[in-house]
Order: C-alpha cells, then sequence, then structure tokens
C-alpha cells in the first residue's frame, strides 16, 4: 500500500528537478538583458529574481537543501539592483553568472543524490 502524501511528494521532486536546469539556464541566458535602466530591464530583472526565489523557497522544503541555498546566494545579488530600482551592472553580471554556475553544479550533485536513478 502505498502512502499518497509520498507519492505526491515524489511528482512534485520530479517536477521541479525536470525544470530546475531550464530555469538556471534561463536566468543566465538573460543577463545580457538585465544591464541598463529601461523599464524593460527592470522587468525583465523582476522576472529573473522570481524565477531564483521560487528555487530558494521550494527547494529546501521538498529535500534539495543544497540547491537551496546557493540559489539563495544568487537571489540576494539580483535583490541588490532590484530593489534600487535599476539594471545590473556588468561586474554584478559575472558574479551572477558565476553564482549561476555553483548553483548548477549544486543541483546536479544534489539532483544524482536525491532522484531515483539520477534523474534531470
Amino acid at each position: 500500500m502505498s502512502d499518497p502524501f509520498t507519492e505526491r511528494l515524489a511528482l512534485i521532486r520530479t517536477r521541479f528537478a525536470s525544470n530546475l536546469n531550464r530555469t538556471i539556464d534561463s536566468v543566465d541566458n538573460s543577463l545580457p538583458q538585465l544591464v541598463g535602466e529601461s523599464e524593460a530591464v527592470k522587468a525583465a530583472l523582476a522576472t529573473a529574481h522570481r524565477s531564483v526565489h521560487g528555487l530558494c523557497g521550494i527547494g529546501p522544503t521538498i529535500g534539495f537543501v543544497a540547491t537551496g541555498n546557493a540559489a539563495r546566494i544568487v537571489e540576494r545579488f539580483l535583490l541588490q539592483p532590484l530593489r534600487a530600482k535599476r539594471g545590473l551592472t556588468e561586474d554584478e553580471v559575472m558574479v551572477i553568472r558565476k553564482g549561476l554556475a555553483e548553483l548548477r553544479n549544486v543541483a546536479q550533485a544534489e539532483m544524482q543524490t536525491n532522484m531515483p536513478g539520477g534523474q534531470r
């Protein structure tokens, strides 16, 4: 007899893991569009922040603690310009890109240990 909660949690974890690389790639690919002062830049920055913020919240809740912690670091770098209502500087882009690379590495390692068969 299977436990409905365990089954539901497994589905949520699988969905999170299957979208994780896509989310990281999406934010990474959007970085060049996050430089500047236009309203479009500010809106794109808010979208990128929400994407990373989602990883910070759901990750640890479903057992991806290290992934959530790595995402939290990236989120903090995105939050500063977001609060200041400005785009990223080139230096911030480089720092965030490094943070995303670390997030990707941590996520890959955690997926190997947390998912049946190391699903991605």
